[in-house]
C-alpha cells in the first residue's frame, strides 16, 4: 500500500510539478486556472455583494455607468451593479457547464471510439455510420432548438446538451488511434497472454492515449465555454442563474453599451473573462504530453 501511494505521489504530484516548473507557459496557464478556480469557489464567499444583487435593488444614480475605480475595480453597469461582482458570481456556472460538457464529451467519445476500433466488423461500421450522421448535424442550430425546448439553466442539463454532438469528432479520432495500436506487437502479446478485452483496453491501449485524451478534454472544455456563453448571450437559455453571457446580453439588449465608449467596460469585462480562461486552458495544455507520456516521465 505504501509503495502504491509513493508511486502515485511521484507520478501525479512530483512529476507534474517538475513539468510545470520547467515549462513556463504551462505554469502560467496553471496559475491562471487556479485563479479562476478560486474565483468560482472562494470569490462568492468574499465578494461584498450578495447573489441577489440585481437591478431591482435600489441603487443611487451616481453608480450608473460608473467607470472603474478603487471601490469598483471594473466599474458599474447601466443599472449601477458592480461588474466585478457579476464576473465572480457568473464564474461557477461557466466552469460547471464547461467541465460537465468536456467530461461527458470526452467519455462518450472515448467509449464509442475505443469499442468501435477494437471490435471492428459490423459493429464498427454501424457506430461509425452513426458518428458520421452526428457530425453532419449543424451544431449551433441544434443547440438553439434544444435550449428553446428544454428551457433550463441547470449546469448539468446545459452541459449534457452541449455534448450531444460534440463527442463525434473525438470518437472518430480515437477509433483511428485504436486501429493503429491494436496491430502492435504488445497488443498481440496481451491477447496471447490471456488478457480480456477490457484489460487490454485499460492496461495496454488507454495509457498510450492519455495525453491525446487529456488534450481533447481541454479543447472540448474550451468549446463548451464559448457555446454556453453564446447561448446565454443569444437569450435562448432562461436567465435564472448568473452567467457571463447574460452580462453580454444585458449590455447589448438593455444597456445599449455598444453605442457608447463610456460603457464599453461592461462589454469588455465578460469578454476578457472568457478569453483569460481560454488562454489558461491552452497554455496548460502545453504540459499534457510531458505529464502523461511515460518516456518523458523517466527523464524527470
Amino acid at each position: 500500500m505504501r509503495e502504491a501511494l509513493e508511486a502515485f505521489w511521484h507520478d501525479w504530484v512530483v512529476v507534474p510539478g517538475k513539468v510545470l516548473w520547467m515549462d513556463k507557459k504551462a505554469l502560467a496557464g496553471f496559475l491562471i486556472l487556479v485563479f479562476y478556480f478560486l474565483m468560482a469557489t472562494v470569490g462568492p464567499l468574499v465578494t461584498p455583494y450578495p447573489k441577489s444583487y440585481s437591478c431591482k435593488v435600489y441603487l443611487p444614480p451616481t453608480l450608473f455607468k460608473l467607470p472603474p475605480s478603487l471601490e469598483h475595480p471594473l466599474g458599474c453597469d447601466y443599472f449601477g451593479k458592480d461588474i466585478w461582482a457579476q464576473i465572480v458570481w457568473g464564474a461557477p456556472t461557466v466552469l460547471e457547464i464547461a467541465f460537465i460538457a468536456g467530461l461527458v464529451t470526452t467519455l462518450v467519445g472515448i467509449t464509442v471510439g475505443m469499442v468501435s476500433g477494437f471490435k471492428g466488423g459490423r459493429f464498427d461500421a454501424a457506430m461509425m455510420g452513426l458518428t458520421d450522421i452526428v457530425m453532419t448535424i449543424p451544431g449551433l442550430p441544434l443547440l438553439i432548438v434544444l435550449a428553446t425546448v428544454i428551457r433550463t439553466s441547470d449546469p448539468l442539463a446545459v452541459g449534457l446538451m452541449l455534448s450531444v454532438t460534440a463527442w463525434a469528432g473525438l470518437a472518430r479520432a480515437i477509433r483511428s488511434q485504436v486501429l493503429a495500436l491494436r496491430q502492435r506487437d504488445f497488443i498481440e502479446a496481451a491477447r496471447v497472454g490471456g488478457l480480456s478485452t477490457a484489460e487490454i483496453v485499460f492496461r495496454e491501449i488507454m495509457p498510450n492515449l492519455m495525453s491525446y485524451i487529456a488534450i481533447n478534454f481541454i479543447f472540448a472544455t474550451t468549446g463548451a465555454i464559448y457555446a454556453s456563453v453564446g447561448l446565454y448571450f443569444l437569450g435562448v437559455l432562461p436567465f435564472t442563474s448568473f452567467n457571463w453571457g447574460i452580462m453580454l446580453n444585458m449590455a447589448y439588449a438593455q444597456a445599449g453599451a455598444e453605442y457608447s465608449l463610456s460603457t464599453m467596460h461592461y462589454i469588455a469585462a465578460p469578454i476578457l473573462a472568457v478569453i483569460g480562461l481560454q488562454v489558461g486552458l491552452i497554455l496548460f495544455s502545453y504540459s499534457i504530453d510531458e505529464i502523461f507520456n511515460p518516456r518523458l516521465r523517466t527523464e524527470l
